[in-house]
């Protein structure tokens, strides 16, 4: 892999991770585009490994949230605690699921049309979530009120939903963000506060996606004898699109939040559906394969 793939696959994967456009499907895409995708898995699982740049932007812009939690650990911050608990909940359901189906969705779905469907399927849902909940929060809002509850009061109950949502964004193209997100709307969360959440529920299930992705590569590799995604793709690849990946899902997220307080989801479910369509024409010329 030349590092300007790698720094391409990294801004991909950084841009979109935390927006609710899905990562999986644009570095599919993006893949393609750039003639990496007859190399194989290793681009999948190099794909997924640089989600190490998009964990470690988040671990710094809300490290004060995870102090907040350790101390809750130890007794000392109820909310931090309270928090902790949400997150485990909301992440146990994608987790179970996904190693059970992980092989299936890796031989039959990390293909372009899959990621079509889902694009559009989630931006009308995005749109039909945004009128039946945001809109409602805004109109509170400007009348006076609270617009939607805050991170801190999130339930239990509320965290197992999102963490159902997530299990949706398994099929490649539907995004975990979307899902988290729409998920914490619906669970009563101002917008900004179910970003937030996405946010951080992002940690664990980032964490547990790369470190699952790396450990079957390496083991594969040792077993077969043949190379793993290191030297398949290369050492200074992988730094190049971590490194790219972490600076752009710093400003990713920062703008995330302020874009949902003004805009709501709309405009993110009008991209999705909008590219979408424009993945049908690049499939029809040949530029992207099915």
């Amino acid at each position: 892999m030349e590092l300007w793939q790698a720094a391409a696959l990294g801004f991909v994967e950084g841009i979109t991770e935390y927006l609710p456009v899905s990562s999986t499907g644009h570095l599919i895409i993006t893949s393609d585009l750039i003639g990496l995708r007859d190399r194989g898995g290793a681009v999948e699982d190099f794909s997924i490994i640089i989600q190490g740049g998009a964990i470690l932007a988040v671990a710094g812009l809300y490290f004060p949230r995870f102090v907040s939690m350790l101390m809750g650990l130890l007794g000392r911050d109820a909310p931090g605690r309270m928090l902790l608990v949400n997150l485990v909940i909301a992440f146990v359901p994608a987790a179970a699921l996904g190693l059970a189906v992980h092989g299936l969705i890796k031989e039959h779905l990390f293909r372009a049309v899959p990621v079509i469907v889902a694009f559009i399927a989630g931006g009308l849902f995005m749109i039909a979530v945004d009128r039946a909940c945001v809109a409602p929060m805004r109109r509170h809002q400007a009348a006076g009120g609270t617009g939607g509850r805050e991170l801190r009061d999130l339930t239990p109950g509320g965290a197992l939903f999102i963490g159902l949502m997530q299990c949706l964004s398994l099929w490649p193209g539907t995004s975990r963000s979307m899902m988290t997100i729409t998920g914490g709307v619906m669970a009563g969360l101002r917008p900004a506060a179910a970003a937030e959440f996405s946010f951080l529920l992002g940690m664990p299930t980032l964490l547990a996606a790369t470190g699952y992705a790396l450990y079957k590569n390496l083991k594969q590799s040792a077993s077969d004898g043949t190379p793993n995604v290191f030297q398949s793709l290369g050492v200074a690849p992988s730094i190049v699109g971590m490194a790219v990946a972490a600076v752009c899902a710093a400003v990713a997220v920062k703008w995330l939040v302020a874009f949902l307080n003004r805009h709501g989801l709309t405009p993110f479910g009008v991209y999705r559906i909008v590219l979408g369509l424009v993945l049908i024409g690049l499939i029809a010329s040949g530029l992207v394969t099915v």
